[in-house]
């Protein structure tokens, strides 16, 4: 009987959300008080049900409740009960469950934490997510139901897809989802505004911490994939530019571009019309991404479904949005005013120029993504667009971003010195160039591009650090008072330094490990040794162990370095006993910001087995920039004047107000 409530709380979902779709927009255009007022409620109410219908599903996975088609063909008695948990969103009926669910989330979000909204702002933001979760509620309800009973029903279940059944499934996709949904927010405020025919700086403030907090999760997300990707799937590659890795990229580029646009027009009111234009896009492609790994158009690890007709369902929601949005853009942007005028030479210019690459950027990757299939659908011919097309176009494109990264929060609003915030960044290019050069001297002139690549990395970090330095006015005050001086920045500042540093950190890891990592394959019987890293493995044999739902045959290796045992890691092949599927289950030690990676390959008739051997040196920096990049996200949205609910500490009255300070760069 707990499974035909959940199915009619979603039932109930939509008769709400329809209501909330229509109600408040007229309230708005009518400025009746009492209908916007039904917003909040409404998605509140909206939220209420389908975290009831999202906890259902939940525990008939927990309890194991094989008479759901969805908990038989995606999950097991014998399972682990995290990855019950996780078996929920490891399917294509779950996981759109668990997308509607994040929409709701922050609907409800925006009721708790926008409280001195402008009630006519409000009403249309509420009222366009509930346009979104109206369509999707249709989608579930209509074409992926998860709530399907079967009579009679299984005695057992078939198991979840065993490359699904760990931990980094757990955390990926809700992560991934709190970015890729948390957008909406964006689309939202963007439609509103359109819908109310204004746009000024105050929008900007509240648009800015939705923004950065939905990057700061696709971040999250992407890296744990990335990483999750790296040691599951036995392949020893971190980033493969999958169709599907792709779409969860570019929605991160772009919503980087509406972050610092964001950023210009709050401050100056410049760059109105492309920063509403910059939301819109940043959603779509959200959408886009949904498109391709549910509509079956892609066949990949990530992607789900394989329904045509979901696909075309999907496709209609995402001309739907999309056109519609584009369509609304269009009538109204030149009614639109414009911003104010700025230098070249400014802050506003070093943030406009990372707009354009990151655009062009991701224009690129949308283009290496959709050709082959759009060649397809048109001429039924296949090709694939590879690594070498993106390491090309995306890596040439980002050396002038990355350059100018360090200069932008040097550089003065409306009108800036170049000169200036070069000679501020004299000892920072001086330290890079020489660690450029001491890799390219202990390499004996190794590669050119990796020391140019560190030098960059170095430039970048330092950068971060230099922009803290100087807005202290280290060097030029007692250091006691430049001290409380940096004490004393806004959080957003920190925040800002934090994500260039880990940009840097990143670029490292890249950098790196693509130069200097090293592979070997080979066939190894009991007592074999092969070197890697300056590491030699002795493969001490196999054994044969059971878990609670496969088996598994693992290979155990003892590390040294110079005589001297230092580690050892046990690699393995699985089989999942319910769907008779094998995965590989990589060996890896890590020594500071470098792994080992070993990873089981077929046996041999000989009594030997093929064994893959990587060295990866500072390949933890990739996910270790990621982490302080996403820190820098957090620490500025804890600063007070980026929290969209924050009242005035001068307020007596509860009432809308913009607020008092503004956000820090």
């Amino acid at each position: 009987m707990i499974i035909e409530i959940g199915h009619f709380a979603l039932v109930l979902a939509l008769a709400v959300a329809l209501i909330l779709s229509v109600v408040p927009v007229i309230g708005a255009a009518r400025r009746d008080a009492a209908m916007m007022a039904l917003a909040p409620v409404a998605s509140l109410v909206l939220f209420g049900l389908v975290a009831f219908s999202f906890g259902v599903l939940t525990w008939a996975y927990v309890a194991s409740d094989f008479s759901v088609k969805n908990v038989w063909e995606n999950s097991h008695s014998l399972m682990p009960l995290l990855y019950k948990y996780t078996g929920v969103w490891g399917n294509h009926e779950g996981s759109m469950l668990l997308w509607l669910l994040i929409v709701v989330l922050f609907s409800a979000l925006v009721v708790m934490f926008g409280k001195n909204l402008p009630e006519t702002l409000k009403a249309n933001v509420l009222a366009v997510q509930a346009w979104i979760a109206s369509a999707f509620l249709f989608f579930i309800l209509l074409t992926s139901n998860p709530f399907i009973r079967l009579d009679p029903a299984p005695a057992e279940g078939q198991d979840l897809n065993p490359i699904l059944q760990d931990f980094g499934l757990a955390i990926h996709p809700p992560l991934l989802y709190l970015g890729y949904v948390g957008f909406s927010v964006c689309f939202s405020f963007a439609v509103a505004a359109l819908i109310e025919g204004r746009i000024d700086a105050a929008w900007a403030r509240w648009v800015r911490p939705w923004t950065l907090a939905a990057w700061t999760f696709l971040t999250a997300g992407i890296a744990m994939g990335s990483y999750w990707a790296y040691y599951e799937l036995g392949w020893g590659g971190w980033w493969f530019w999958d169709p599907v890795e792709n779409a969860s990229f570019m929605p991160w580029l772009a919503g980087t571009a509406l972050l610092h646009s964001a950023l210009v027009m709050e401050k100056r009111e410049a760059l109105k019309i492309w920063t509403v234009l910059l939301a819109i896009m940043t959603f779509s492609l959200s959408l886009l991404g949904t498109f391709l790994v549910r509509s079956g158009v892609l066949t990949s690890v990530h992607a789900f479904a394989t329904d045509p007709s979901r696909g075309i369902f999907i496709l209609g929601i995402l001309t739907l949005f999309i056109g519609g949005a584009f369509t609304l853009f269009a009538w109204r942007a030149p009614k639109l005013k414009s911003g104010g005028l700025f230098q070249p030479i400014s802050r506003e210019g070093a943030l406009v120029l990372n707009n354009l690459i990151l655009t062009v950027c991701c224009a690129t990757v949308l283009t290496g993504t959709l050709y082959p299939l759009v060649l397809e659908t048109i001429t039924g011919e296949k090709i694939s667009v590879g690594a070498p097309f993106f390491n090309l176009s995306f890596g040439l494109l980002m050396i002038p971003l990355l350059i100018a990264v360090p200069f932008g929060p040097l550089l003065a609003w409306k009108r800036a010195d170049l000169m200036g915030a070069m000679q501020r960044l004299y000892a920072v290019i001086g330290f890079a160039f020489v660690a450029g050069l001491v890799l390219y001297y202990i390499e004996n002139g190794g590669p050119v591009m990796a020391a140019a690549g560190l030098a960059m990395a170095c430039y970048l970090m330092l950068g971060a650090l230099a922009d803290l330095w100087y807005r202290a006015n280290f060097g030029k005050l007692a250091f006691n008072v430049a001290w409380r001086r940096l004490a004393g920045l806004p959080r957003s500042a920190f925040g800002t330094a934090l994500a260039h540093f880990g940009l840097g950190v990143t670029v490292l890891g890249i950098i790196i490990v693509s130069t200097y990592e090293t592979e070997t394959v080979l066939e190894m019987k009991q007592g074999a040794t092969a070197e890697a890293g300056g590491y030699s493995l002795v493969f001490d044999g196999m054994r044969h162990a059971v878990g609670p739902n496969y088996t598994d045959d693992q290979g155990h290796f003892t590390i040294s370095k110079d005589g001297v045992v230092v580690a050892d890691t046990w690699s393995s092949k699985r089989l999942y006993t319910a769907r008779r599927m094998p995965t590989t289950e990589a060996g890896i030690v890590t020594f500071w910001f470098s792994q080992l990676y070993v990873s089981l390959g077929d046996p041999m008739d000989d009594g030997g087995i093929v064994v893959r051997i990587w060295w990866k040196p500072f390949i933890l920096c990739i996910w270790g920039g990621c982490l302080i990049m996403m820190l820098g996200g957090f620490v500025s949205l804890s600063d007070r004047r980026l929290r969209v609910g924050a009242p005035s500490r001068k307020a007596k009255v509860a009432k809308p107000v913009t607020p008092v300070m503004e956000p820090a760069e």
